[in-house]
């Protein structure tokens, strides 16, 4: 009776360690990785379309290395990017250097999620309103960096941001109206 007893404690704070690592781990696995300055832009610089957010002078910005795990349903924040020449984007998308048509579904992903350039050119599904849509990853949206010249004076993006063009919130039925910030599940697909 006492082994067993023993054992059935011992199988307890076994159960109760991996527990609190596991849930640790995942804590510590997508945590700020410090903060950067808001400098202001230069006159003519940070192009505000799509409602894009320019730095301001002395604002603290979160910085991320990392982004939530990736699952076969992934909840993210689907924000609205030209990637066309001339657009917010700025410039060329990282994964080909090329600029991307706005009616092309195309995204940058947060630099988790971006993964150093593993879903380059990859497609991913993106869900939201009953309606999915396959998308192109061509860009990653750093949450690393942020206001300066290369980041066209943008704050870093969060950690679970996919940047996406305009033919991904029509092809998902997004009312104009909502267009700017939109809870979404996505995968890759």
């Amino acid at each position: 009776m006492k082994n067993s007893s023993m054992g059935t404690s011992l199988l307890l704070l076994l159960v109760f360690a991996t527990l609190t690592y596991c849930s640790d781990a995942r804590l510590q696995a997508c945590q700020p990785s410090g903060k950067i300055r808001g400098i202001k832009p230069p006159p003519g610089q940070c192009n505000p379309e799509n409602d894009s957010d320019c730095c301001k002078q002395g604002k603290m910005y979160t910085t991320y290395k990392c982004s939530p795990s990736v699952t076969g349903n992934t909840k993210a924040v689907l924000t609205l990017n030209s990637f066309q020449k001339g657009g917010d984007g700025g410039g060329p998308s990282e994964c080909d250097n090329q600029y991307h048509s706005d009616d092309t579904p195309v995204v940058a992903l947060s630099t988790g999620w971006y993964s150093g350039g593993d879903r380059c050119l990859n497609y991913i599904t993106v869900s939201a309103n009953g309606k999915s849509v396959k998308a192109k990853v061509v860009d990653e949206c750093d949450s690393t960096m942020g206001c300066d010249d290369e980041h066209d004076y943008q704050p870093p993006c969060p950690n679970n941001i996919v940047d996406a063009s305009k033919a991904v919130w029509e092809a998902l039925g997004i009312p104009e109206g909502d267009w700017g910030e939109y809870d979404i599940t996505w995968s890759d697909a």
